[in-house]
């Protein structure tokens, strides 16, 4: 008989009646007394589950000193047993470790491959319903189709209408401010003022209700909010992953768009509302005149409206291209977005239904309406020319050749004046109610990617590709 610790055979041998093991008696109560367990099967013992065994005793000598050679052999067999208790014991946690590690890996093993298969099938979902078209009917071409709902809700819709009612029955009784910039001040614009560089790759620029703050993103992921008065960036927001493709401002909300589809809110610098619904870029936002609702277009061929106020996604529709450009008809019942595939879609706000679509000669690189209510204006990518859409007439009246490549256009508040920036400086048109002709006003050498009208158009405000605010005003 071996004892089952320390494989030797027992002097005062024990079995145990849970396993049936034989042990040596002073190893096997030290490890109960330390564990409570029978060190083969695991389960509980105690000393009153030992039953001596009888056997051939050997009488053994009186404990010797240490002096003598069965002392120190006493001694030696003392440790060995310890030691041996140690080894069975570290044994038995080693292959317990090994087998939860075993499952626990096993478990993250399949735990990875449930979510790597989750995630394709939601991009190959995502991927499937981005080339969805819609063909037949009336519409032709620009087919839309509707699939996160029917439209806005009520509220919303309510809202819509009562800012259309509102804005549409005053816009042709209002009058130029007496304090809006004449054609004649206009011309004499030139730089007043320019930043340090910024964001590297910027390409967008947006300004708020006051005129000082001004909302500039770049390649890295961060936008942020210039003081135009002070000269220096005084807040700064983390748009996450992907470039910053878009900005705009929601009354005092700063908002922006990234490359890899986050739609994002922030309040004194705080994130407050954040959205993914786009599987891809988003390029372009928009503001509904009311405030309460923005508009995000992407290359998944979507628009999305989302409730400001409730901070949540209102609608989504699918087009038959991926869209580039954005943009609120100035009554609000009117939604305008440029696709890549030339058209520009025009919807109505309410119900997602397709309105109308033109055809421009290439990618769409920007729009913007104006304030008039009957005009849009159109620049197709890598052209240098600006096109004038009446939505009356459904057709092209007018194109405005700039003479060198736009990648930013924008009406001013009155409608009179159109002003188209590029890499090769901007340029000012007028546009004469009296005698309905077109005339250029300013032509300067600032290159810009982004344009905005300041306050009563009294000065303009452009950004470069290295992130430099530059503002163009009377001297």
């Amino acid at each position: 008989m071996l004892c089952a610790i320390s494989g030797e055979a027992p002097q005062v041998p024990v079995a145990s009646r849970i396993s049936g093991n034989v042990f040596e008696k002073r190893l096997i109560e030290a490890y109960i007394s330390e564990n409570g367990k029978d060190p083969v099967t695991n389960e509980d013992l105690t000393v009153e589950d030992l039953v001596d065994l009888k056997s051939a005793r050997v009488v053994r000598p009186r404990p010797p000193t240490l002096t003598s050679i069965p002392s120190l052999l006493s001694v030696f067999q003392n440790e060995w047993d310890a030691l041996a208790l140690e080894t069975y014991t570290l044994r038995q946690q080693l292959a317990q470790t090994r087998q939860e590690l075993s499952t626990a890996l096993y478990q993250h093993d399949a735990a990875v491959r449930v979510i790597a298969r989750l995630s394709r099938e939601r991009d190959e979902a995502r991927e499937a319903l981005s080339k969805i078209t819609v063909n037949g009917g009336a519409a032709g071409n620009g087919d839309a189709m509707q699939v996160d709902g029917q439209g806005l809700s009520d509220a919303l819709v309510s809202k819509v209408e009562a800012t259309q009612e509102m804005l549409s029955k005053t816009r042709r009784k209002r009058a130029v401010p007496d304090d809006w910039a004449k054609g004649e001040t206009i011309q004499t614009y030139a730089p007043v003022k320019k930043s340090e560089p910024l964001y590297p790759g910027s390409q967008t620029l947006s300004l708020d209700a006051s005129g000082d703050l001004a909302l500039v993103g770049g390649t890295d992921g961060i936008a942020g909010v210039f003081s135009i008065s002070q000269n220096t960036v005084v807040q700064a927001v983390k748009g996450g992953k992907g470039a910053i493709t878009d900005t705009l401002w929601a009354g005092s909300r700063a908002v922006i768009a990234t490359s890899a589809g986050a739609v994002k809110a922030f309040e004194n610098g705080s994130e407050v509302s954040s959205f993914s619904s786009h599987a891809g870029e988003v390029t372009a936002l928009a503001v509904h005149p009311s405030g309460d609702i923005l508009a995000s277009v992407g290359v998944d061929k979507s628009y999305v409206f989302y409730d400001l106020v409730s901070s949540i996604p209102a609608t989504q529709v699918f087009t038959d291209s991926a869209l580039t450009a954005a943009g609120f008809h100035p009554d609000g019942h009117l939604f305008a977005a440029g696709g890549a595939d030339g058209q520009i879609k025009v919807f109505d706000v309410k119900s997602g239904a397709n309105a109308a679509n033109f055809d421009a000669s290439g990618p769409i690189q920007a729009l913007s309406f104006s304030e008039n209510g009957t005009w849009l204006a159109v620049v197709v990518k890598g052209q240098t020319s600006v096109s004038i859409w009446d939505l009356r007439k459904a057709a092209q009246i007018k194109v405005l050749d700039i003479g060198s490549p736009i990648a930013s256009v924008r009406w001013d508040y009155t409608g009179q004046f159109l002003v188209a920036a590029g890499p090769s400086g901007l340029a000012v048109q007028e546009y004469s109610k009296s005698s309905k002709e077109w005339s250029e006003l300013l032509r300067s050498a600032v290159a810009a990617v982004a344009v905005e009208w300041g306050p009563n158009a009294q000065n303009l405000v452009s950004l470069d590709a290295e992130g430099v605010v530059t503002l163009l005003g009377v001297k």
